[in-house]
């Protein structure tokens, strides 16, 4: 099925991850897509695992194994110039715009978000929030020349839903692109532009960072377990399998809901926080 057949999509940290898979699904479907990372490794106090410039080239070779036509730049989300050039690059070699995807983030886990540090609440803040901001000023402008309008996706958390704890500096960032789709779902809606966020919850992706051991937080939180906690199980495992919710999803259930939203299948969904959480966001 070619949903985007001759599209181009505009991929933010897609070096690998969450990112990487949404490119590749892309592709699959018959678009080209221009993707950015930063792909520098970040301060060694905040131990998350980055994409590299290989990781990202790399990328780009699975969208061409895929038949597709890649951009690939590295740029950091939080440097809007360098964002602007990366993107007008992918338009220049590629012809047009029709998709965003703000995907790019970073998290870090803390004993209390009290303990969060200045410089590493400006990363978080910067690349979440900022980034999404960046990401939208360099490419609505474009997708308000396009004929046929376009769609914007951010990538949001279940922590911009509720209000998890240990992470107040990434639950802030994730609530405040929320705030940002709604007021742009709304100004670029006469340009038939379409704005929403997807709201994972734990996702077994690379680069899941932590200023402290996550185990050590599960043992040791009262609160910190509450987060994690999902409804659903495994819905790949054998029915009637003694239930247990399922700890994390696959990088590809995220994928399938932002080319959902993304697709025609969506075209009068705007304005929608949608949330792919196997039940974590309504849990009693």
């Amino acid at each position: 099925m070619q949903r985007f057949s001759e599209k181009v999509v505009f991929v933010t940290g897609a070096g690998k991850g969450q990112g990487r898979s949404h490119a590749l699904r892309f592709a699959e479907e018959g678009a080209d897509i221009i993707a950015t990372d930063l792909a520098t490794p970040y301060p060694e106090r905040v131990r998350y695992q980055a994409a590299t410039l290989d990781d990202l080239q790399e990328t780009r070779e699975l969208v061409q194994k895929a038949g597709r036509k890649c951009v690939a730049v590295q740029a950091d989300v939080r440097d809007r110039s360098a964002l602007q050039a990366a993107v007008n690059r992918g338009v220049e070699e590629l012809g047009r715009l029709d998709i965003v995807v703000a995907n790019a983030g970073v998290i870090t886990f803390h004993e209390s978000s009290l303990d969060i540090s200045d410089d590493v609440y400006d990363l978080i803040i910067d690349t979440n929030l900022r980034g999404v901001w960046n990401t939208i000023q360099v490419t609505a402008p474009l997708l308000k020349r396009n004929p046929h309008g376009g769609s914007i996706v951010i990538t949001s958390s279940a922590a911009g839903l509720r209000g998890q704890t240990h992470y107040a500096h990434y639950a802030a960032a994730k609530t405040g692109v929320v705030g940002l789709m709604r007021a742009f779902s709304n100004e670029l809606a006469e340009y038939r532009i379409r704005v929403n966020t997807v709201h994972p919850t734990g996702v077994a992706s690379p680069g899941m960072g932590s200023s402290t051991d996550t185990p050590e937080l599960f043992a040791q939180s009262r609160t910190f377990p509450l987060n994690a906690m999902n409804m659903l199980p495994d819905l790949d495992s054998a029915p009637g399998t003694e239930y247990s919710p399922v700890p994390v999803l696959r990088v590809s259930e995220i994928s399938g809901t932002v080319l959902f939203l993304a697709s025609d299948e969506a075209r009068y969904i705007t304005g929608v926080s949608l949330p792919v959480d196997a039940g974590n966001t309504s849990k009693p």
